[in-house]
Parts: C-alpha cells; sequence; structure tokens
C-alpha cells in the first residue's frame, strides 16, 4: 500500500455520504451501540462491488445500459423510502428521546448494505479506482488488489464508527429538544432526497 493510496481512499471514505449520512442518522437515534451495527452493515456492502471489481463483473454494469439503469433506479427508489421515513419519523431512523429501543440490529445491518449494495456507482468507482494502485509487476495483481480492497474496507468502518461515535455524544443534546429533532429529521431527508436525485442523474 502506498501512502497516495492510503491518502486518496481516506478522503473518498470521509467524504459525506449514503452511508456515513444513514450512520450518524443512526447514531443520533440510538446511540454509539446501534451506530457500530451501521458502520458494520456500510462496509459489508462494499464487499460485492469489490468483488464485481475485482472479478471483472463491473464491466457488465459500465456496457449495459440496462443493467446500470435497473440497480440504479433500485437505489434511487431505496434512498426515496429512506428520505420518507426519515421526514414521517418513522422506521429505523426516527429520532426520540426513548432511551429503551425496540430497534433491531438485524434491520439495522440489511438496511446499511442495501444502501451501499443499491448504488452501481461504487462498482464503476472501484472499477476505475483500484487498477490505478496495481503494480504491473506485482506477482499476483489479484491479491493485490484483495488487499488494497480490505484495507478500503478497514478505513470505512474506522471513519464511520467515528462519525457513528460522535453523533452519540451528541445525541442527548438533540433529543432534548424537539425543535432539533425537526429540524435534524429535515435535514436527513433532504440529505438522502439529494443523494437519491443525484444517482438519478448518474450517467454510466
Amino acid at each position: 500500500m502506498t501512502l497516495e493510496f492510503f491518502l486518496t481512499s481516506l478522503v473518498i471514505v470521509a467524504s459525506p455520504g449514503t452511508g456515513a449520512i444513514y450512520t450518524v442518522a443512526i447514531g443520533l437515534s440510538d446511540g454509539a451501540r446501534m451506530s457500530l451495527f451501521a458502520v458494520f452493515g456500510c462496509t459489508l456492502g462494499i464487499v460485492p462491488h469489490i468483488m464485481a471489481a475485482i472479478s471483472g463483473l463491473a464491466v457488465l454494469l459500465h456496457t449495459s445500459a440496462l443493467a446500470f439503469q435497473f440497480i440504479k433506479y433500485l437505489g434511487v427508489v431505496y434512498l426515496l423510502y429512506m428520505a420518507w421515513a426519515m421526514f414521517r419519523a418513522r422506521g429505523m431512523l426516527s429520532l426520540n428521546g426513548n432511551t429503551k429501543t425496540d430497534k433491531n440490529p438485524h434491520k439495522i445491518i440489511v438496511s446499511a448494505i442495501l444502501i451501499n449494495f443499491l448504488n452501481p456507482k461504487l462498482s464503476i468507482f472501484f472499477f476505475a479506482f483500484l487498477p490505478q494502485f496495481v503494480s504491473v509487476n506485482h506477482t499476483s495483481q489479484f491479491s493485490q488488489m484483495l488487499q488494497l480492497s480490505l484495507i478500503f474496507m478497514l478505513l470505512t468502518f474506522i471513519v464511520f464508527a467515528i462519525y457513528g461515535v460522535f453523533a452519540a455524544s451528541v445525541r442527548q443534546y438533540v433529543i432534548s429538544s424537539n425543535s432539533v429533532q425537526n429540524w435534524m429529521r429535515r435535514g436527513f431527508s433532504a440529505a438522502f432526497a439529494t443523494l437519491a436525485v443525484q444517482l438519478w442523474f448518474t450517467q454510466r
């Protein structure tokens, strides 16, 4: 691993996206422990894209308009659902002051996985990103790409965990004020809706 790869990956991971927003929302809603389940799910959601990139399946998304559009529209629908759930304060993203949560960690993990899985841009990203840091002189380019992918996943987990724990640290302030809760809900709802619109206009 080069310093260039590390810094580039860190910037990409730290940039606000659907996974980061979801993790922060769960941290605010249910605290640090539940946010780590979201982090775990977001990290797992990267795996299919990495495997697609390494195996060459990302070429299908890049060359097949139908495959790309199908996955893209699924992602748009899911992001809009997340926006609506937050706006209505229902489902996994409900912010409330009840310290006893009935949210299922498995549901949080599944939701987090779907957020990253239903994003075709990730496959295209890894397909274009990883080869730039693979040495042509390396004995096994496959193993090198796998190693770089695991480092990217580790960085994702660490950065998202920091986001989630930080969000949980200010949770008490958020849940103690109805006005702050309302603004946070609207803000997260708008963020998910904006990401859905961006994904809608994404081209191959």
